[in-house]
């Protein structure tokens, strides 16, 4: 939406952007995910249309739509790329434009990768348990007598992770009882 054309909206632990044609690789890398595409209901789509969507929201007058980055990793520019710094989406559409105060808002998180447990460094069991997933040690603090360890997720982790929890089934949680899904 022009409306948003020339917006940043800066938040201590995000930064929301204008969708431009640097972000679609990224954005259209996330969207070969068939998770991401049931969880969003989106279809998949050739990088060229991706390319054309992105012009269509630019220009549509009923449709603002960020890329919400990273702010850490974002405001150490430079030295960082602004795709590098993707974390989601955000999608207000105005959908009842005879009422400019009525909106719909989708909000899509898709660009976490890195996970972090910090640990006591006696607690052998925790350790061990966060190394059978796949978990690596980066780092020692013996101030704090903790390790970080760390998972960086990829695609062959995803598939690796997706496959060890097949079994699992999500649940409705009410009250201290479960019904299906």
């Amino acid at each position: 939406m022009r409306l948003n054309e020339n917006t940043l909206l800066l938040g201590k632990k995000v930064v929301l952007v204008p969708y431009t044609a640097e972000h679609v690789p990224r954005y259209h890398e996330w969207m070969k995910s068939e998770e991401l595409q049931r969880l969003t209901a989106s279809e998949p789509l050739t990088l060229e249309q991706e390319y054309s969507m992105q012009r269509s929201w630019r220009e549509d007058v009923d449709k603002c739509t960020f890329i919400v980055l990273d702010a850490e990793k974002w405001q150490v520019r430079p030295s960082t790329t602004e795709d590098s710094c993707m974390a989601g989406d955000v999608n207000l559409f105005l959908t009842d434009l005879g009422d400019p105060s009525l909106g719909e808002i989708e909000v899509m998180i898709a660009g976490l990768t890195k996970f972090e447990a910090k640990i006591g460094q006696g607690n052998e069991p925790s350790i061990r348990m966060f190394r059978k997933l796949h978990f690596e040690q980066v780092a020692v603090n013996s101030v704090f007598q903790e390790v970080t360890l760390r998972l960086t997720m990829n695609e062959h982790e995803r598939q690796w992770l997706l496959e060890q929890t097949s079994h699992v089934e999500e649940k409705c949680y009410i009250d201290g009882s479960s019904e299906s899904h």
